[in-house]
C-alpha cells in the first residue's frame, strides 16, 4: 500500500480514488460466499518485507493482537472479519480526508496563482507539509502511530490475519509431523526436541508466544512443520522458507509433505476452526496458495510433472469435499496464462532479433550476388533518373576476423528495406555521439529493467553450482574442464530442479560489456575514441546516480578490457572524465544490504548488478548449512533470504522513463553484432589502437639495435 491508488505530483493533481474503495467493499461483501470452514480466498503471499524485515516488519500492536487471536477459539474468524471492517471503515474515512485536503490544496494553489491575498502563500507550505504525512502514512512498513498502523493492516495484514487464525501451538507440531489424524496430541515434547533447536533471546521477547522461543535449527521434516505454527506468517518464516527450501529438499518432497496433511486432515476438519485437524487443512492451503503466487515461475513452471500432481490432486480429492480447490485450480490457471504470456513475449522479441539478423544478412548476399551477375553478364540495366547511375561493381576484400557481420551493400538499394536493418550498420559508432549522455542512460535502463523484471530471488541462489565465479579469481589453465566441474558443490538436492535465468542475466551483461569495448576500439579516429570513452563513463555515472547500478557496472567491465585499457586516448581524455573511472571502481564493492538503507531505495527505483548479488550470495553460502546432529542452520539461510529479497523490493518501485523505441532498436542492434565479438581482433584492424612512434625515433631504435646485434658478434 505504498501509493495506495493515489499520486502526489508536482502540482497535486486531483486522484481517483473511488475504484479503491469499490474494491474494498467488494472485498467484504464476497467474504460471506465462502463456507464457515474455508478460509477465504486472498493473495497470502507475505512478501519481500516479510522475509527482509522478519517479526520487526509489523509493530508491537499487530503482534499483540494475533497473540489474543490465537487465543479465540470459535469467535475467531468472526472477530477477523469484524476487525476487517473496522479497517474498512477507517480507510474510507482516510481516504475521503485526503482527497478533500488535495481538492482545498488546489484551490488555494489557484487562488495564489491569480495573487488572492498573502495568506494563501503561507498556508500553502503547510497543507503541503501535511499531504506529503499522509501520504507517508501509508507506507506499509511504518508501523508508529494510530492511523499508520490501520493503514498497514490492511496492506498486509489483512491477508496475515486468515493466515495466523489457523495455526498452531508448539504443542501441536508433533501431530504435524507424524500425519496422525486424531486431534488429541500425545506425542512427547522429545519428538519436537530431535527435529527442531531453539535458542533464548530477550531481544524476541514481545515477538514470540513464550517470548524467548527462537528458532536456530531444524531437520528437513521440522523445517517443514514449523510452516503451520503460529506467527510463522508473521515473523516471516513462511516467507524465507519459500526463498531457501530448495537447500534441503525437493519441490516434489515439500509437495508430497502438503498434500499429505491435506489428505489426512480432509475428511476429519470440521466446521469447528478451533480443532487442530481443521487448522492443519486450512493452513495447508495458505501455504500451497503462498507457495504458487510467490514461485510458480521458479518452481512449477520449470517442472510439469509436479503441476500435473498438484492439478490431479486437487480435482479428484479436494475439489470434492471443499470448495478451495476451485480456487486453487484457479490459482493455477491464471499463474500458467501469466508466465505463458511473458514467455511468448520474450520469444517474439528474440525471433524478432533474430529475423533481423537473418534479414540483414540476408540483404548482403543478394545484393553480393546481383553485383556478381552483372559483372560476370555485363548487363545494360535501365535505371530511373531517380536512383541515379549504378556504378561498376567493385571486387570486395576478402574478410577479416573483424567482419562481424555482412557490410552494408548500396544504399540505393537498401532504401526498400526498412531503415533498421541497415542503419545500424551503417552509422556505426556516430550514432551513440548524436544521442545525449540522458538519453542513452535511459534507454539502456529501461532495456536492463525489461530483463530484470524477469529474474526471481530464488534465481541467485546456488549460483556456484551454475559455474558462477568471481571475476577477479583468475583460473589456472593446468585445471581441466572435468577437474573443475567435480569441485563444483551443488548446494542444492541433487534431485532439486533450478532455473538457469542469472546465466540469461550474465550473458547479457557480458554482451554489454563487450559492445561497450568493441565500439570503443572500432573508432578510426582518436578523437572519435576520446568522445566515445567520455560517453561512456558519463552514462555509466549516470546509470549509477539513477540506482541502475547493473548497467553501470556492465560499462565499467568494458572500459576495463585490457584492449581497452591500453589504447592511446586514455592519455588525452579530460582528467575529470577519467576520475569517474575510479569512483565507478569504488561502487563495484559493496555492502550486500546497502542497498536497502535509508529511505531512498523506497522511493528510488533502483537494478542490482547480478554478478555483485550473485557474488554475495555466495559468500551467505560458505561453510557448512548442518550442524553436528544433522540439524540445518535456520539462522544461515534466514540471512540468505533475506538477502535475495531485495529483488522482489526492487522490482516494486520500476523506472518510469518514455520509451524511445528507435534508439532501443538501434541499440539491441549494436549489442547483437559484437556481442560474441573478439576486441583484439577487432582492435588489429584499426591503426587509431596503435601508439604512433615517430619516424626518426623509430629508425634510430632500429639502428641502436643492429649495432648492439653487430657487437656480440665481434
Amino acid at each position: 500500500l505504498q501509493s495506495n491508488g493515489c499520486h502526489i505530483g508536482p502540482g497535486f493533481a486531483e486522484e481517483n480514488v473511488e475504484p479503491e474503495e469499490e474494491t474494498v467493499i467488494k472485498t467484504a461483501g464476497d467474504s460471506h460466499l465462502m463456507p464457515p470452514n474455508l478460509p477465504d480466498f486472498h493473495g497470502c503471499s507475505p512478501g519481500w518485507s516479510s522475509a527482509f524485515y522478519g517479526a520487526e516488519c509489523f509493530g508491537s500492536e499487530v503482534h499483540s493482537y494475533m497473540k489474543n487471536l490465537g487465543k479465540q477459539k470459535s469467535s475467531g474468524s468472526q472477530n477477523i472479519d469484524a476487525k476487517k471492517v473496522e479497517l474498512e471503515q477507517l480507510l474510507m474515512m482516510e481516504t475521503k480526508n485526503y482527497r478533500k485536503t488535495i481538492k482545498f490544496y488546489q484551490k488555494l494553489l489557484q487562488k495564489e496563482r491569480r495573487n488572492k491575498g498573502p495568506e494563501t502563500k503561507s498556508m500553502l507550505p503547510k497543507l503541503r507539509g501535511q499531504l506529503q504525512e499522509m501520504k507517508l502514512s501509508r507506507v506499509y512498513f511504518v508501523p508508529v502511530d494510530f492511523p499508520v498502523f490501520y493503514f498497514s493492516w490492511l496492506c498486509l495484514s489483512e491477508q496475515i490475519m486468515y493466515a495466523e487464525q489457523w495455526g498452531v501451538e508448539f504443542g501441536v507440531l508433533p501431530t504435524v509431523i507424524h500425519n496422525r489424524t486424531t486431534d488429541i496430541v500425545d506425542v512427547a515434547s522429545a519428538d519436537e526436541s530431535s527435529l527442531l533447536v531453539y535458542y533464548n533471546t530477550e531481544k524476541h521477547k514481545c515477538n514470540n508466544q513464550n517470548g524467548i522461543r527462537v528458532l536456530q535449527a531444524g531437520t528437513p521434516l521440522g523445517l517443514m512443520a514449523y510452516l503451520y505454527s503460529r506467527n510463522a506468517f508473521l515473523e516471516g518464516y513462511v516467507q524465507q522458507f519459500l526463498y531457501t527450501f530448495r537447500y534441503f529438499c525437493t519441490q516434489e518432497e515439500f509437495l508430497h509433505f502438503l498434500l499429505d496433511r491435506i489428505s489426512s486432515t480432509l475428511s476429519s476438519a470440521s466446521l469447528d476452526p478451533s480443532t487442530s485437524l481443521t487448522k492443519i487443512c486450512n493452513r495447508s492451503f495458505y501455504i500451497l496458495q503462498a507457495w504458487i503466487e510467490d514461485c510458480y515461475s521458479v518452481d512449477f513452471a520449470t517442472n510439469a510433472e509436479l503441476v500435473c500432481t498438484l492439478r490431479e490432486f486437487i480435482s479428484s480429492k479436494v475439489a470434492p469435499l471443499n470448495g478451495y480447490g476451485e480456487r486453487l485450480l484457479s490459482l493455477l490457471e491464471d499463474a500458467s496464462a501469466r508466465k505463458s504470456g511473458s514467455a511468448q513475449q520474450c520469444s517474439s522479441m528474440e525471433k524478432r532479433e533474430e529475423e533481423g539478423e537473418e534479414d540483414r544478412k540476408t540483404l548482403h548476399s543478394i545484393c553480393k550476388k546481383l553485383s556478381e551477375d552483372v559483372s560476370r553478364k555485363n548487363f545494360n540495366w535501365k535505371v530511373s533518373k531517380g536512383m541515379g547511375p549504378i556504378a561498376h561493381y567493385q571486387r570486395e576484400r576478402l574478410y577479416t576476423i573483424s567482419s562481424v557481420l555482412p557490410k552494408p551493400c548500396y544504399s540505393s538499394f537498401t532504401e526498400e528495406f526498412p531503415v533498421s536493418f541497415a542503419k545500424a550498420d551503417e552509422v556505426g559508432p556516430y550514432l551513440l555521439t548524436e544521442y545525449s549522455v540522458q538519453q542513452l542512460c535511459c534507454q539502456l535502463t529501461l532495456l536492463q529493467q525489461e530483463l530484470f523484471h524477469k529474474c526471481h530471488p530464488v534465481h541467485f541462489l546456488n549460483s556456484r553450482a551454475l559455474g558462477v565465479k568471481d571475476k577477479c579469481v583468475a583460473v589456472q589453465k593446468a585445471v581441466s574442464t572435468e577437474e573443475a566441474s567435480l569441485k563444483v558443490c551443488n548446494l542444492f538436492l541433487s534431485k532439486c530442479i533450478q532455473d538457469q535465468y542469472l546465466l540469461q542475466l550474465l550473458r547479457n551483461a557480458d554482451s554489454i560489456s563487450t559492445w561497450v569495448a568493441a565500439e570503443i576500439v572500432t573508432c578510426h579516429t582518436s578523437k572519435l575514441q576520446v568522445s566515445l570513452l567520455s560517453k561512456f563513463l558519463l552514462i555509466a555515472k549516470s546509470c549509477y546516480e539513477q540506482r541502475n547500478f547493473a548497467t553501470a557496472m556492465q560499462i565499467l567491465a568494458g572500459l576495463e578490457n585490457l584492449i581497452v585499457r591500453q589504447l592511446p586516448a586514455w592519455k588525452i581524455l579530460p582528467a575529470k572524465v577519467a576520475e569517474i573511472m575510479e569512483e565507478l571502481k569504488a561502487v563495484e564493492v559493496y555492502d550486500s544490504l546497502c542497498l536497502m538503507e535509508g529511505e531512498r531505495f523506497k522511493t528510488l527505483p533502483t537494478i542490482p548488478s547480478a554478478h555483485v548479488l550473485a557474488m554475495h550470495v555466495q559468500q551467505l553460502e560458505t561453510g557448512g548449512f548442518t550442524m553436528t546432529n544433522g540439524a540445518h542452520k535456520w539462522a544461515k539461510l534466514r540471512n540468505i533470504a533475506k538477502v535475495v529479497s531485495q529483488v522482489h523490493a526492487f522490482q516494486e518501485n520500476p523506472y518510469t522513463f518514455t520509451p524511445d523505441f528507435k534508439l532501443q532498436s538501434y541499440l539491441r542492434q549494436r549489442i547483437t553484432r559484437f556481442k560474441d565479438a573478439d576486441i583484439s581482433a577487432l582492435a588489429a584492424d584499426n591503426c587509431a589502437n596503435f601508439h604512433q612512434i615517430p619516424a626518426e625515433k623509430h629508425s634510430r631504435k632500429i639502428q641502436d639495435t643492429l649495432r648492439r646485434m653487430k657487437a656480440t658478434f665481434q
